[in-house]
């Protein structure tokens, strides 16, 4: 990823929570989700991403389809020595297309290099389209529920987990 894919990746990430958490999260609060809001934030984390945080994006016909970011784990404020998929959406239009699978293998590989044992990731309970993706990809559930606030709406998230490097 580039500076200049920004707005195209903040496009992808707004319409994927539009698109995928569709009666998971309140509508009016996905509906209020505007890309040209998302851009200024967008850029100034890929502009001060931490170290080993690395944000990818696939392409189709030259153009911007999909986005991942990955980093260290976040406990907290506290990185540790594992790794998290920090974030993985797919134009809605290119999805089941192997755009995501592309992304999350190039995010795995990439993390199994930097010699990380374990990736973790986040994902709404209720998400089962998602859930069955981490699944098939070898991420298995890790632990108990957690809530996330949208528009004051408590919103359970589940990690999941993978073990990297065959170990």
């Amino acid at each position: 990823m580039v500076l200049a894919d920004c707005p195209r990746v903040a496009e992808i990430r707004v319409r994927g929570w539009q698109t995928a958490y569709q009666g998971m999260m309140p509508q009016a609060y996905l509906d209020g989700l505007d890309p040209a809001d998302d851009v200024g934030r967008l850029r100034a984390r890929f502009e001060q991403a931490g170290e080993g945080v690395v944000s990818l994006v696939a392409e189709w016909d030259g153009d911007v389809v999909g986005w991942a970011c990955h980093g260290p784990y976040r406990d907290g404020e506290v990185r540790t020595a594992e790794a998290e998929l920090y974030a993985i959406y797919v134009d809605p239009g290119r999805i089941a297309r192997g755009v995501g699978r592309a992304l999350l293998r190039e995010s795995v590989a990439r993390c199994t290099a930097a010699g990380h044992g374990r990736m973790l990731l986040w994902v709404l309970q209720e998400n089962a389209s998602a859930r069955r993706f981490y699944e098939k990809a070898g991420f298995a559930p890790d632990g108990a529920e957690e809530p996330f606030e949208v528009a004051g709406v408590e919103v359970p998230e589940v990690p999941y987990a993978l073990v990297l490097g065959g170990s």
